[in-house]
């Protein structure tokens, strides 16, 4: 049975409704539980979203899949003794969930009678299932799945012991397909039925044990969609699954009758496929066509191609922001959600003349949404004041009614009050910023500054009430403090022209963005800068290490899982072409592009006492940019530190490891902040102040 915090916190907020605001432990907001992926069935009756849960026991986030019936209140539809449960999509009929799970030894397909009953897999491959969706018949389902091991491979490794060529090591993945029988009412009346755990080779069971492989050869599929007359399955696929090879992806289609695969889109940059048009003669999909130097911050474009003829037309060719959302194409309009500054709405493109309008901006940031055959959608969205939660609404006209009470988590804790603020950077750009103030308030008074940097650089942030990671933002606010978050120059959001700002400008121009930040709330009175921390991870981390030896306004820092000189990071990171893109160079050709806006050349400069945090495994920056930041940092007497967080890659996807990682920073801004030494409780401590 698995235990869940999250669980004893809701049971604890309903008991303490009349008691004061509470500032809330790190394991309880750690313990937030979170909505999102949400599927409507095609009558638009029923709602299947995943709910996150923090498991302290064993130490993981464990997903898994809850239902509303007609707006009515969700309750839980799986609950694996282990593993998650994901990925729902509905039968044509509404009858049926289907839905990944790895519960087992491996992730495979689980189907759920929406009437009752226990679910139960339809798949035993030896392999990974990464995708699934239904054929409009309710009489197939399509997969992804892994290729199984290299048997060469084995080999090799028995005479020879193990080695790898470098971007030579890994698994493609194929699309299958696997019959379904919608009218049985149990699993009993399968085909020689047996359960995942007692399927056994040879035991006769052919006929639903064995899916059917639909397409073969030396590409990966990354992500499929069948169209709505069901003759025809459009794929995206790239030469194999690294992940700098997004670049070269492209989509084909399959006649499903004949199994003939036919290229579609062959751009030389990245193709990505977006939805089917509803009478299934038109693909519409994304691409940065035969642009290779500048994905990573350049806008991607919209096209609609005839599958006859292969006839493209250009959608929405006026709407400045990258198209990186889940997009659905009905008879009316097309529907995709996209930033727009620090607002989230859906907008709706005309098919026809390519002309869009914002359809919703109600919530203020609307994530996934799912739309039904019967004119209703589906969404996870949350206003500025709340976390997120899951609503359904017609289409016709949109009016959300909300199914989860996620909010009832937070009622009674004192949280953050945000308001997005706007200043001139160094060199006349407009920066914006969400600033994050304690309960409570006082105008007159002058407060200690935290500014914490996101990710990315084409990350944002957005007000919210519970800002989070491993930085203790609300308990900061709770001490009498406030937090600055800086959309600086490459966030999304604000165009393509402000995300190409930092283009041979890393660091440099991120630093103005920050500082100038600062200088206009001091302007204003807000703050007191003799009591000033600065902090960021990935990205915001190599904005720290930048301000770490450009400045010393700031009395303490840490730097997350960031860049501390680039040519050490180009050499060793799994995305060379992220560098190479936003510097225009490599170390060999612009050595002096490198230097500028490396941190590492400035350590001459160093005097702000850093924390350095790094994931031990991490390939994203990888970890001698830590020992190098770490090292320089310690030859010049300023006082650093270094954690490592073990068996981690570039993000602390454990909760445990989480809550340390939180005391980390909170221990050392304390320190040299409120001048507290605070030691690494063993026990759950509720006053930390």
């Amino acid at each position: 049975m698995k235990r869940h915090f999250a669980t004893l916190l809701l049971l604890t907020t309903v008991v303490c409704s009349n008691a004061q605001l509470k500032d809330p432990s790190f394991e309880e907001v750690i313990s937030l539980r979170s909505v999102g992926n949400p599927e409507i069935s095609v009558d638009g009756k029923t709602i299947a979203f995943t709910m996150r849960m923090a498991d302290w026991e064993k130490n993981e986030f464990d997903t898994e899949i809850w239902i509303s019936k007609n707006g009515g209140a969700s309750f839980p539809a799986t609950n694996a003794p282990k593993g998650s449960s994901t990925s729902p999509v509905f039968s044509p009929d509404g009858k049926w969930m289907a839905f990944l799970s790895d519960r087992g030894a491996k992730r495979q397909i689980y189907v759920l009678r929406l009437e009752g009953g226990e679910a139960f897999a339809i798949t035993n491959e030896k392999e990974n299932i990464s995708d699934v969706g239904w054929a409009p018949s309710g009489r197939k389902l399509f997969f992804i799945k892994a290729e199984s091991e290299d048997k060469q491979k084995k080999e090799e490794e028995k005479r020879y012991g193990g080695f790898a060529k470098d971007d030579a090591e890994f698994t493609l993945s194929h699309l299958w397909q696997v019959d379904f029988f919608p009218d049985m009412k149990n699993p009993s009346e399968l085909p020689c039925y047996q359960s995942v755990d007692s399927l056994k080779a040879n035991s006769g069971c052919i006929e639903w044990s064995k899916p059917e492989r639909l397409t073969d050869g030396k590409f990966t599929v990354t992500s499929f969609k069948v169209s709505p007359d069901g003759a025809k399955l459009a794929f995206n696929h790239q030469p194999d699954p690294l992940i700098n090879s997004f670049m070269k992806s492209d989509i084909s289609w399959i006649d499903l009758n004949t199994k003939k695969i036919v290229p579609l889109v062959t751009n030389k940059s990245s193709d990505g496929l977006a939805d089917w048009s509803p009478d299934s003669k038109e693909l519409l999909y994304t691409s940065n066509e035969d642009d290779t130097t500048s994905n990573f911050y350049k806008n991607s474009k919209l096209f609609a191609i005839s599958t006859s003829d292969g006839k493209t037309r250009r959608l929405a060719s006026k709407l400045d922001e990258d198209f990186g959302g889940q997009f659905t194409w009905r008879d009316e309009g097309i529907y995709v959600t996209l930033w727009n500054k620090t607002k989230r709405p859906i907008y709706k493109i005309d098919p026809k003349t390519g002309d869009y309008s914002i359809y919703l901006n109600t919530p203020d940031q609307i994530f996934g949404v799912s739309f039904s055959k019967s004119g209703h959608f589906a969404a996870n969205a949350k206003s500025d004041d709340q976390l997120n939660e899951i609503y359904f609404s017609a289409v016709a006209s949109p009016k959300l009614s909300k199914i989860t009470n996620i909010n009832d988590q937070i009622k009674n804790w004192s949280i953050a009050r945000s308001e997005v603020i706007s200043w001139k950077s160094k060199d006349g750009a407009t920066i914006e910023g969400i600033l994050h103030k304690p309960q409570g308030y006082d105008p007159t008074k002058k407060y200690p500054l935290l500014v914490v940097i996101h990710g990315g650089p084409t990350g944002i942030d957005y007000p919210t009430p519970v800002p989070a990671y491993v930085y203790p933002i609300v308990q900061w606010l709770n001490k009498g403090s406030l937090v600055l978050r800086v959309n600086y120059r490459g966030s999304a959001g604000y165009g393509e022209a402000f995300r190409s700002l930092n283009v041979k400008n890393l660091g440099v121009g991120d630093a103005w963005d920050v500082i100038s930040g600062v200088e206009y709330l001091d302007e204003k009175g807000l703050i007191d800068r003799n009591r000033m921390g600065c902090m960021g991870w990935s990205q915001g981390g190599y904005i720290s290490a930048f301000l770490t030896t450009t400045t010393d306004i700031f009395k303490a820092i840490s730097v997350g899982a960031g860049i501390s000189d680039w040519a050490t990071y180009y050499v060793n990171t799994d995305i060379h072409p992220f560098t190479r893109q936003y510097l225009k160079a490599t170390p060999w050709s612009d050595p002096e592009i490198y230097k500028k806006t490396s941190p590492i050349t400035y350590i001459n400069q160093a005097k702000t006492p850093t924390l350095i945090q790094h994931g031990e495994f991490d390939q994203r920056v990888p970890i001698p940019n830590a020992y190098e930041l770490l090292q320089g940092l310690r030859d010049h007497g300023v006082k650093s530190e270094l954690i490592v967080y073990k068996g981690f890659g570039h993000g602390i996807t454990k909760p445990k490891e989480r809550l340390a990682a939180n005391w980390h920073n909170w221990q050392w801004f304390n320190k040299y902040i409120w001048g507290e030494d605070i030691e690494l409780p063993i026990t759950e401590t509720k006053d930390k102040k």
